[in-house]
C-alpha cells in the first residue's frame, strides 16, 4: 500500500466538514463499530463515542495516508456474517461485554481468518475480570500476552516508542490519568497459529474517548495526538498483515 510520509505533529481539523458522496465500492476502507449485548446487571455501551470518535480518526486517516477511506463508519452486531466483508473492526467498553455461544463462534471465525479487532476503554481489576471471562469464549485455549514495542504494530506508520495511558475526560478534570484501580497502561495482544497479531487490547486506557473529544480546548492535544496514532497504526497494521 503507497502510504504517504506521515506529518508531525497531527493538525486537528474543524469539525465542520463536507463529507464527499461516493458508493461504498469506492472506498478501500470502511471503520466499523462492533455492537453487542450486555446483561441484566452491565447493559451495553457498545456505542460510547460514537460517532465523534470514528469520525474524527477517519479525517485523520484520510489526512496522513493514501488510504480511500470512507467517511461514515458502519456498525455491526458482533454475530453478523457481514462483519466477514471488512478487515478492521473496534469495540468499546469491554466489561459490558456478553457473548452468546453462537457470538463468540462468530468472532473467532472472524480473527482465525484473517480478521482484526481492535478493543478499547476498559479499567481496573474488576472489569479485566469481567472482560476475560467473555474473552475466554471467543479463545478458551489463548492468552492475551504484552505486545512489545518492537512489534510492527508499533512501527509500521508512525514511531511509537511508548505506550501513554489516555485518560476519558472526566478523569483528566479531577486530575486523574486512570480509572478504578487501573493506574498502569497495557496493550496485549492475542495472535494466531502462524504469529499474526489478529486482537489488540487496549487496557486501562480510553483511545476512543482521546478521538472524540479531540477538538475540545481542555482536553491536551499530545493524548488525541497519541490516540491518532495508535489508531492510524493500528488500521494500518490490520490492512497489510
Amino acid at each position: 500500500m503507497n502510504l504517504k510520509k506521515y506529518l508531525i505533529p497531527i493538525t486537528l481539523l474543524l469539525l465542520s466538514i463536507t463529507y464527499p458522496t461516493h458508493s461504498s465500492e469506492d472506498y478501500e476502507f470502511t471503520f466499523v463499530r462492533l455492537k453487542y449485548h450486555g446483561s441484566y446487571r452491565y447493559r451495553s455501551l457498545w456505542h460510547i463515542d460514537y460517532p465523534a470518535a470514528e469520525r474524527n480518526l477517519l479525517i485523520q486517516l484520510r489526512k496522513h495516508t493514501d488510504i480511500k477511506v470512507s467517511p461514515i463508519e458502519k456498525v455491526i452486531e458482533v454475530g453478523d456474517q457481514n462483519l466477514f466483508d471488512y478487515p478492521f473492526a473496534y469495540i468499546a467498553e469491554l466489561s459490558r461485554l456478553n457473548l452468546s455461544k453462537k457470538e463468540a463462534e462468530n468472532l473467532r471465525e472472524y480473527l482465525l481468518r484473517g480478521g482484526f479487532i481492535m478493543m478499547d476503554d476498559f479499567h481496573g481489576t474488576e472489569q479485566w475480570k469481567r472482560f476475560y471471562k467473555q474473552y475466554k469464549k471467543i479463545f478458551p485455549n489463548r492468552q492475551p500476552i504484552d505486545i512489545p514495542l518492537t512489534h510492527p504494530l508499533f512501527n509500521c506508520f508512525f514511531k511509537i516508542d511508548k505506550l501513554m495511558q489516555i485518560p476519558a475526560p472526566a478523569a483528566y478534570l479531577s486530575g486523574r490519568m486512570y480509572e478504578k484501580d487501573g493506574r498502569h497502561v497495557k496493550c496485549k495482544g492475542v495472535y494466531d497459529d502462524k504469529g499474526r497479531l489478529m486482537m489488540m487490547i487496549n487496557f486501562n486506557t480510553d483511545i476512543g474517548d482521546a478521538w472524540q473529544n479531540a477538538n475540545e480546548t481542555y482536553y491536551p492535544h499530545e493524548l488525541s495526538n497519541m490516540a491518532f496514532k495508535m489508531g492510524i497504526n493500528t488500521i494500518v497494521y490490520a490492512l497489510t498483515h
